[in-house]
């Protein structure tokens, strides 16, 4: 169901694909900083759809992460102007920013709970459409291998 990828590489530089321009950063294990994860799985598709965003709201994602949902929705609307300003858009066959900046995002979440909490609502955001388009799922291995997380736990609950 989900695709597996190669996020290293055989040379010296660990990112070849590193963009110039870098995203803002957020403090570690902040509300903020796991929902530019989600909204990474929302736009990961090339799209953000009405179901994924009442998804948002049917599963309070706002309150799991200790945001209003304005704030919520700033977050995700911060994270598309970094999008739209900096040079991550030239990937967006298959994940909106690269493979150097997916790490970074993943970095910034080193909590066990808060880990097991974003990747749930990723991969219920993921399946919503019924259909794991390989945007997501570039979005999920990535933050189930970075953060240690075992392939069999990738199931969603929903």
């Amino acid at each position: 169901m989900y695709m597996r990828h190669n996020f290293g590489c055989e040379d010296d530089d660990p990112y070849p694909l590193k963009k110039e321009i870098e995203m803002r950063k957020y403090a570690q294990n902040s509300p903020q900083a796991a929902a530019r994860i989600i909204a990474l799985t929302i736009v990961a598709d090339g799209e953000a759809d009405k179901t994924e965003f009442e998804l948002l709201d049917e599963l309070a994602v706002h309150e799991q992460l200790g945001l209003s949902r304005d704030a919520l929705h700033a977050v995700l609307d911060t994270f598309c102007e970094d999008l739209l300003s900096s040079k991550q858009l030239a990937w967006a066959d298959n994940c909106p920013v690269d493979e150097y900046t997916l790490s970074e995002f993943m970095r910034e979440i080193d909590d066990p709970t808060l880990r097991r909490s974003v990747l749930d609502v990723c991969i219920k955001l993921a399946e919503v459409d019924g259909h794991v388009a390989a945007g997501e799922s570039i979005v999920l291995v990535a933050a189930a291998e970075h953060w240690g997380i075992r392939r069999h736990m990738l199931r969603s609950t929903r």
